[in-house]
This record gives structure tokens, sequence and C-alpha cells, in this order.
């Protein structure tokens, strides 16, 4: 599924949009380049499932956040990860036990990310098209039909 990303509100309406259908378990993988908005969409994500003035700051220099909603949701940026097992040191396992995980530069996990996530993948790729964005949507698991629920 493709969905235009005309600008940051849009990027952050897809965040909103995804926050209901998220459960326990759940893993949002957000691939791109720089500045191509994936903090924003999960800054957006995160306040739908908090408040709307909850403070989200990317966790670039802190790798992982965590905010106390339903469910449980941990915001983790793991470009600075130079082992994929370091994933586990900063708490991905049990983020997934508890909540589900928002995951920037799911690619530092390896060429199988799945062996450090559970079966339920939100994969987003978030590219540039003209002036915007465009992200490529697609899921594993239990995200494979529960794709039809999304609504932009």
């Amino acid at each position: 599924m493709k969905i235009a990303l005309p600008d940051a509100e849009a990027t952050t309406a897809l965040g909103q949009a995804i926050a209901p259908l998220l459960a326990a378990g759940d893993s949002l993988l957000l691939y791109g380049p720089l500045g191509m908005g994936k903090s924003t969409l999960a800054r957006g994500l995160i306040r739908a499932l908090t408040t709307p003035d909850e403070d989200v700051p990317s966790p670039t220099f802190t790798l992982v956040q965590f905010y106390e909603s339903d469910p449980p949701v941990a915001h983790f940026d793991l470009y600075r990860l130079t082992r994929p097992e370091e994933a586990f040191e900063i708490g991905l396992d049990e983020a997934l036990d508890e909540g589900c995980a928002v995951i920037e530069w799911p690619e530092r996990l390896g060429d199988d990310p799945g062996r450090f996530l559970g079966p339920d993948q939100l994969i987003i790729e978030i590219s540039e098209q003209g002036d915007g964005r465009v992200a490529t949507v697609s899921g594993v698991g239990r995200w494979e039909t529960g794709l039809k629920e999304l609504h932009v």
C-alpha cells in the first residue's frame, strides 16, 4: 500500500491512524534516509496513544524512550547501534513483552530483523516523491490482513 505524505501534517496523521490499531507485541519498523519524517510519524503515533501535548523527543542519543499508554509503547532509534545484539541491552525484548515498539533504523538489527522481533510487524518505508514523501506500507503476521483497517 502506498500513502502520499505531502507534508509533516500528513506524516503525523499516518502515525495517528496507526495508533489505535496497535497491540502488545507489535513492532512498527520505520525505514528511510535521514530527514524523511520517521520521527514525525512516531511522534504523531505516540501523542495519539498518550496526550496531544506529550513531550516526544527523538531518541537519537538516548536510543529509547518509554511511554505509558494502552498498549505501552517504546520508541527506539537504532541508528547508533554497532551490533544488532545491542537491541537487547536497551530493552527491545522487554518492550515487546509488555507493549509495542516503534523502531527507527531497524536495518541496524541486521539482515534478519525478525529474529529480534515478534511475529507481528508493520513495515513503513518513507521515501521522497516530488516535493513530498510517500510511505510504502506492508505487514507481517496479523498486519498482513490488518492493513485493511488502516484509513488515512
